[in-house]
């Protein structure tokens, strides 16, 4: 194992249990609401630095991309490493008890992922990836699901909530696929989404305004289990745009296709 990637499970497993302890007594916990349908409360805030508290001490020069805090450069400056961190993604189900959400970490090298976790604290479910090693869930390797049709697909979402430019295009999509797939869900953590791309229990997934930490250690899982992931056009432009399409090979040319026939001018990738 790439020893990054042994301080990233080290810092999760610490944020896992700051995490686990709030989720026994929700009914004290203090929301703020960041902006409308987007809460922070104190385990975000807490989490987020056991994270950074534990990749600092490891490599203070890297660069640090977190959801609360923000952005902010390592000891060396401007370094060619930057952690990208989501201490609860899934916060809103986290606050109602719902039990889906994750810590999602990665390490970028010149915008490049290449070391990724995303951990499941409520089921002790640890994916993890290392690019060109492969994939893996506890330890062991895992595979995006063999569907080729998208007839026979279970597809992943994740409606709108914060931004509704693009409403009108998403219900198109989602109303086709409704028609074309086995069936759509939208469990409401976009890593964890991505994780089970991963490991074959989604064969595919597509969402509109993504900010880099839902997306990152759940791209890396899905390129290193032999899935395809992409902007709305198909390209790797998915961190930049926040717009994401991914699945099995098959499924992810049939979703761009779909997704295709409902871009707008505003809604180009």
């Amino acid at each position: 194992m790439h020893p990054a990637l042994n301080i990233i499970i080290k810092a999760a497993r610490r944020a896992s249990q700051i995490i686990n302890r709030a989720s026994l007594d929700l009914e004290h916990l203090q929301v703020t609401t960041k902006r409308q349908s987007d809460f922070v409360t104190e385990v975000d805030k807490a989490a987020e630095a056991a994270i950074i508290d534990v990749l600092r001490e490891a490599y203070p020069e890297y660069g640090i991309l977190a959801e609360e805090s923000g952005q902010s450069a390592g000891s060396a400056g401007d370094s060619e490493y930057q952690w990208i961190i989501d201490p609860l993604d899934g916060t809103t189900n986290f606050i109602h008890g719902f039990p889906q959400y994750a810590i999602s970490i990665a390490l970028a090298h010149r915008g490049q992922v290449t070391q990724a976790v995303v951990y499941d604290t409520m089921r002790n479910e640890l994916f993890t990836a290392s690019k060109g090693g492969g994939a893996f869930l506890n330890d062991r390797r895992i595979r995006v699901s063999k569907c080729l049709r998208l007839e026979d697909a279970l597809i992943g979402t994740g409606f709108p909530y914060r931004v509704y430019d693009h409403i009108d295009a998403y219900l198109a999509i989602f109303k086709e696929l409704a028609r074309k797939t086995a069936g759509i869900r939208r469990p409401g953590a976009a890593s964890l989404d991505l994780a089970y791309v991963a490991c074959g229990r989604f064969d595919g997934f597509w969402e509109f305004g993504l900010s880099p930490w839902d997306m990152a250690g759940g791209a890396l899982l899905i390129s290193e289990a032999g899935g395809l992931i992409g902007d709305l056009a198909g390209n790797d432009g998915y961190l930049e745009s926040g717009n994401l399409v991914a699945g099995t090979p098959k499924v992810f040319a049939q979703l761009l296709q779909v997704i295709d026939g409902h871009r707008t001018p505003g809604l180009l990738a």
